[in-house]
């Protein structure tokens, strides 16, 4: 092997994201004394957000590193929980992840969510807000200006939740954020809301909150028993309104 290569080593968690020219375990770079690990790991194809340690003969290195040549990168992916540089953890979605920002606001997590949002806006957004932007667009991750994100890789938006969860581990408090704006919800008295009801509702429900943002009135409608079953993954308690919730 000659001398000259620069040769990095990623975890297998991470070879799946790795440019289709350079697949494999072992990545070799021409040495460039001018290059940081960080840019030998983006130009590989994988995004920052999704590195955890790395490390050169077991001494850890920061993305601002410069190997040397014949040296050999150890790259980790990022190992749960993941500590973001802000607290409380907060998320910002990409157009995407709709029903995912839905069921995140159902169990209490700050989330923000716009489905028209160019991608410099959210970027722009989620530093601004200091939040972090989940999205399964990788692209969007190799922008050099985002302060924090993470590459959500399940389908449906039951197992991203999970993926959430388990990659995060927020804080959760479910029934207490409006699906549909992210504002605080309070609940109600019956008479401070009847007025807004249609008949039906009215005669059928006795439990209510209100959305202290938009304004919006839930109550355990039709979909509550499946809105039960999000919630139970974070073993929070049932029986809250929430009728208007995620489908």
């Amino acid at each position: 092997m000659s001398d000259d290569l620069v040769r990095v080593r990623f975890a297998e968690g991470l070879r799946f994201l790795l440019a289709a020219r350079v697949r494999g375990e072992v990545v070799e770079f021409g040495h460039d004394p001018t290059a940081t690990l960080g840019h030998l790991v983006r130009s590989a194809g994988v995004p920052l957000t999704e590195v955890g340690r790395m490390a050169v003969d077991g001494l850890a290195v920061n993305v601002h590193y410069r190997p040397g040549p014949g040296e050999t990168v150890d790259v980790e992916a990022v190992e749960p929980p993941q500590r973001l540089p802000f607290s409380p953890p907060r998320f910002l979605l990409d157009v995407h992840l709709g029903a995912l920002a839905r069921r995140m606001r159902l169990i209490g997590i700050d989330t923000a969510y716009d489905n028209d949002a160019e991608d410099a806006a959210l970027v722009e957004w989620a530093n601004a807000e200091q939040r972090a932007l989940l999205t399964r667009d990788r692209g969007l991750l190799h922008r050099r200006a985002l302060l924090a994100g993470a590459l959500i890789r399940e389908d449906t938006p039951d197992d991203q939740l999970r993926e959430v969860l388990d990659r995060f581990d927020p804080p959760t408090a479910p029934w207490t954020r409006c699906p549909s704006c992210n504002g605080p919800l309070r609940d109600v008295d019956k008479s401070e809301v009847a007025a807004e009801l249609e008949p039906g509702t009215r005669r059928t429900y006795d439990t209510f909150a209100r959305c202290e943002a938009c304004g919006r009135v839930f109550w355990p409608g039709a979909h509550h028993r499946r809105l039960n079953s999000i919630v139970s993954m974070v073993g929070g308690e049932t029986g809250h309104a929430g009728g208007r919730g995620p489908e």
